[in-house]
């Protein structure tokens, strides 16, 4: 494949005024990035859950003013889409990368995947690394880490995902800016697959809920 790594020019391009002129250096300098890496790990995400996994790069096509704040690649069992469905994301914020499992709030099976994860929420938390993270928000850039959600906090994330009509969860990793374009492509695919493998319980979980 031909992903080289991400540059400082792709995060600059969160910087730029206006929703016209950043849409023009996303869709020159990032995107095609974002298909590298959607061709490489739908095959890969396939292999890992055995299902056929499809890529989806965000085309940001509903707005008309605001520009964005970030973009992505996410991977799901369907070809039509991914929003309700329990996926992963690959993607950037001005300031990191992001590398997710995700079930947001346009999921209809949010109460049901809630279930399935309460129940083996002591295994899930057991086998997340500290240095993971976690948010109910997609569209924010912050997290909180693994090692502050294991005193009942994943707990109440949890309630909140079936009980909050908005409400989301994702966990993976950030890789800071400056950390990123220091990476290959090589490392980078690395840690993408590392994270990937270490999420797949998460996504496992899907398995009880569509079986019910």
């Amino acid at each position: 494949m031909s992903f080289s790594g991400f540059k400082k020019n792709d995060f600059s391009v969160f910087a730029i005024e206006g929703l016209e002129p950043r849409m023009e250096k996303l869709i020159e300098r990032v995107r095609p990035k974002l298909e590298d890496l959607g061709g490489h790990f739908a095959s890969e995400l396939s292999a890992l859950t055995g299902e056929e996994m499809f890529y989806h790069v965000a085309k940001h096509a509903r707005r008309t003013v605001n520009p964005p704040k970030d973009t992505w690649v996410a991977f799901s069992s369907s070809k039509r889409g991914y929003k309700k469905l329990p996926h992963f994301q690959i993607g950037l914020f001005e300031t990191h990368v992001f590398i997710w499992f995700a079930v947001i709030y346009e999921s209809p099976v949010k109460k049901e995947y809630a279930a399935a994860l309460q129940k083996e929420l002591k295994t899930i938390t057991a086998s997340i690394p500290d240095y993971f993270v976690w948010s109910q928000d997609h569209m924010k850039p912050e997290a909180v880490q693994h090692s502050e959600m294991k005193n009942g906090n994943l707990s109440g994330l949890v309630r909140s995902l079936a009980e909050v009509k908005k409400a989301e969860l994702l966990c993976g990793i950030h890789i800071p800016k400056d950390e990123a374009i220091q990476m290959d492509g090589k490392a980078f695919i690395q840690k993408v697959d590392s994270v990937f493998r270490t999420l797949m319980p998460l996504y496992e979980l899907k398995k009880q809920v569509y079986s019910e």
